[in-house]
């Protein structure tokens, strides 16, 4: 399936139907008075958090998406029935906005979450509802309200805690295949990776975290250059970033001047992301002399000077991904307890409880 992250839809909800102006007809019965009755609401527009899909592509090719009106209101007390709600199935993580003033209006962050983004319009009144002790043949109705339409501009962020970034070929997909469940294409050239691919990595009984996969950036892909900034939208709900560097570049590149362009790019394209805790993962190094890996190592961090912790690890033999996976779970689980939000203490119970 193709991988589709942005998408534009018009949206309409139903009309309301109008009201009627009807009067009871019935024999021996001359001033029946009114019955006409309410016109029915216009169907809503649903949308719906659907964890099986990871795309936006049904929106690409159906732009158009309209609701059902009311029924116009009937006589004998005869209520119009509402028109039929739609719903749209869209992935975890997708943001909706208003295409004309760019308002993000909505986010379907959980799984399941239903949210309304257009309403449909209320029915009109019908004659029965003028009805008084000074008007007992009343001949006034009202049309129903008009449902509302929305220009909307769909994007999804996937959700993941942890996301990989790194010069094409540099490993990611070889890392993310290693330590969890997603089985990515990989091969030896450039841009294997055409898409983000998420991964479940199990650390223990109830205990994991999502990792996600990107294509590969390279120097000027804050400019549009490449694949990669088409997905770096993907890494602003991470929690974690792995800088994933090449020791032995195949072409001979210094995977120093790499790793810098790849930091370059992502303070480009969004400060805040840049600003995100970043560790870096020195990987390949089953490619390098175990009498040489140390010196290596070394003379990478001196020039690259880096602030955050470093791992060795090689994603091909797995050598030292079990240590990196313990120390992003722990990491990962430090900040959701500092997320959560603070207990409050009614101060009649604040006291020392009793022996």
């Amino acid at each position: 399936m193709k991988f589709v992250d942005e998408a534009f839809i018009d949206i309409s909800a139903g009309d309301g139907g109008n009201g009627c102006v009807s009067f009871r007809h019935e024999k021996y019965k001359e001033f029946g008075g009114p019955n006409g009755g309410d016109g029915g609401r216009g169907g809503h527009v649903f949308a719906v958090a659907d964890p099986n899909l990871n795309t936006l592509v049904d929106y690409r090719y159906s732009r158009r998406h309209d609701a059902k009106r009311g029924e116009h209101g009937m006589g004998s007390d005869m209520f119009g029935a509402a028109g039929s709600d739609i719903t749209l199935k869209m992935p975890v993580g997708t943001i909706i906005s208003d295409v004309e003033t760019g308002e993000v209006l909505y986010e379907l962050l959980k799984p399941g979450e239903v949210i309304t983004i257009a309403k449909g319009g209320d029915g009109g009144f019908g004659n029965m509802r003028f009805k008084s002790a000074i008007n007992r043949a009343p001949r006034q109705k009202t049309p129903g309200w008009p449902g509302e339409k929305k220009n909307l501009k769909l994007e999804l962020k996937v959700l993941a805690d942890v996301g990989l970034l790194g010069m094409p070929n540099a490993g990611k997909s070889t890392l993310i295949s290693a330590i969890s469940n997603a089985r990515p294409r990989i091969a030896d050239y450039p841009f294997t990776t055409l898409h983000p691919n998420l991964g479940v990595v199990r650390v223990g009984p109830e205990q994991s975290f999502v990792v996600a996969d990107l294509p590969g950036l390279i120097e000027g892909a804050s400019e549009g250059a490449g694949l990669g900034h088409q997905f770096l939208r993907h890494l602003q709900r991470t929690r974690l970033l792995l800088h994933i560097v090449d020791l032995a570049p195949f072409d001979g590149a210094d995977p120093v001047a790499q790793a810098k362009a790849i930091a370059l790019e992502l303070k480009k394209y969004d400060a805040g992301l840049y600003e995100k805790p970043r560790w870096l993962v020195l990987n390949k190094l089953d490619m390098v002399d175990k009498d040489e890996r140390a010196a290596r190592v070394k003379d990478f961090v001196k020039r690259f000077k880096h602030k955050g912790p470093v791992f060795e690890i090689s994603a091909l033999t797995r050598e030292g991904c079990e240590h990196l996976i313990r120390e992003i779970y722990k990491h990962i689980k430090a900040q959701q307890v500092a997320e959560q939000p603070a207990v409050y203490i009614d101060p009649r119970f604040a006291g020392e409880a009793p022996e």
